[in-house]
C-alpha cells in the first residue's frame, strides 16, 4: 500500500493506493495520517480500500505523515560517505535529531537560511514506525515495528553543523530541512530494505548514485539501536543516513543557492523535487 496526504499545508487529505494503482480517499476512514492514526490505515483490506472513492488529481503533495512525534537521523552511515568525509567508520550509530517541524512536502521550497554559503543535500531512505520500539530483543525483532519507507532529504547547513560549536543540530533543523515523501510504501512492499538504489540530482546533474546495500548499520540494526537508547513510537521517522556525493565531499562542488532545483528519488519510492528559495 501506498500512503500519502493531498493537498494545500494545513488541509492536506488522507489519501492511499492499492493494487490498482488508484488513490482513494481516506476522510472517511481516518481525519488525517498521523501517529494516531496510522495503524487504521496500515490495516484497511484491499476491498475496504477499494470501495472508497477516488481520489482527485492533486495540486500539491504533502508529507506523508503528519506530525511526527520525533525524527531520528543516523550520520556516517555509508562507507563511501564516511571516506568522502574524512570520517573513521562508526563502531556505533551516529544520532542527532531533527524537530518535526522541518518535515515539508516533497516537492515544497527549501529555504537557504539567511546568510548560510553551505546548505547541502542528502538522500536517505526514511523508515516510518509502525508500533512502539523500547528495548527490542534483537535487530530481527525491529522489522515487525516499522510501518513502512519513505524518501527523505535530510538537508543541512555545513557551517552551522561544524563550523560553529555545539551540536550537529544547529545545521540540521532550519525550516523545511527535511523534504519527506512523496509517499509511504507500507513495509510489506518492500521485500529487503537493503537493496535499494538511491539518486539525486542537483540542476540536472548526478550527485549521489548509491545503494541502501552500502550501509554500514542496516534497518533493522538501527531501529534495535535505537530501542536501547530511546522510545520509537508510531509515526516516529528514523533517517537512516546517506550516500557519497554531497557538496561537503567535493571542494570543487558548490553548495545550493536559491533557484538550484533538487531532484531525489529511491527505487519503488517515488521522486521528490524541490526548488531552493530564500529565507
Amino acid at each position: 500500500m501506498r500512503i500519502a496526504r493531498h493537498g494545500a499545508p494545513g488541509q492536506e487529505r488522507p489519501v492511499a493506493a492499492g493494487p490498482d494503482g488508484t488513490w482513494r480517499d481516506l476522510s472517511t476512514v481516518v481525519d488525517d495520517v498521523t501517529p494516531a492514526t496510522l495503524a487504521r490505515v496500515l490495516a484497511l483490506g484491499t476491498d475496504e480500500l477499494t470501495a472508497l472513492p477516488a481520489a482527485p488529481e492533486p495540486a500539491r503533495v504533502g508529507a506523508p505523515v503528519s506530525r511526527p512525534g520525533k525524527v531520528v537521523c543516523i550520520g556516517v552511515n555509508y562507507r563511501a560517505h564516511a571516506a568522502e568525509t574524512s570520517h573513521d567508520e562508526p563502531e556505533e550509530p551516529v544520532v542527532f535529531l531533527k524537530t518535526a517541524q522541518t518535515v515539508v512536502g516533497p516537492d515544497d521550497t527549501v529555504l537557504i537560511p539567511r546568510g548560510s554559503t553551505k546548505t547541502d543535500w542528502e538522500v536517505e531512505l526514511a523508515v516510518v514506525i509502525g508500533r512502539e520500539a523500547r528495548y527490542l530483543d534483537s535487530p530481527e525483532a525491529a522489522r515487525a515495528c516499522v510501518a513502512g519507507y519513505a524518501i527523505s532529504n535530510d538537508v543541512s547547513e555545513r557551517e552551522l553543523q561544524l563550523e560553529r560549536g555545539g551540536t550537529w543540530d544547529k545545521g540540521k533543523n532550519c525550516e523545511t530541512f527535511n523534504p519527506l515523501g512523496p509517499w509511504l510504501l507500507s513495509a510489506d512492499e518492500v521485500t529487503d530494505p537493503q537493496a535499494l538504489g538511491l539518486r539525486l540530482w542537483v540542476n540536472g546533474e548526478l550527485r549521489q548514485d548509491g545503494s541502501t546495500a552500502q550501509m554500514i548499520f542496516g534497518v533493522d540494526h538501527l531501529v534495535w539501536y535505537l530501542s536501547q537508547v530511546m522510545v520509537l513510537e508510531p509515526g516516529d521517522v528514523v533517517n537512516t543516513g546517506t550516500p557519497a556525493g554531497v557538496a561537503l565531499g567535493r571542494p570543487d562542488t558548490p553548495y545550493l543557492r536559491a533557484g538550484d532545483v533538487v531532484e531525489l528519488e529511491i527505487d519503488g519510492l517515488g521522486r521528490q523535487r524541490q526548488t531552493m528559495g530564500a529565507a
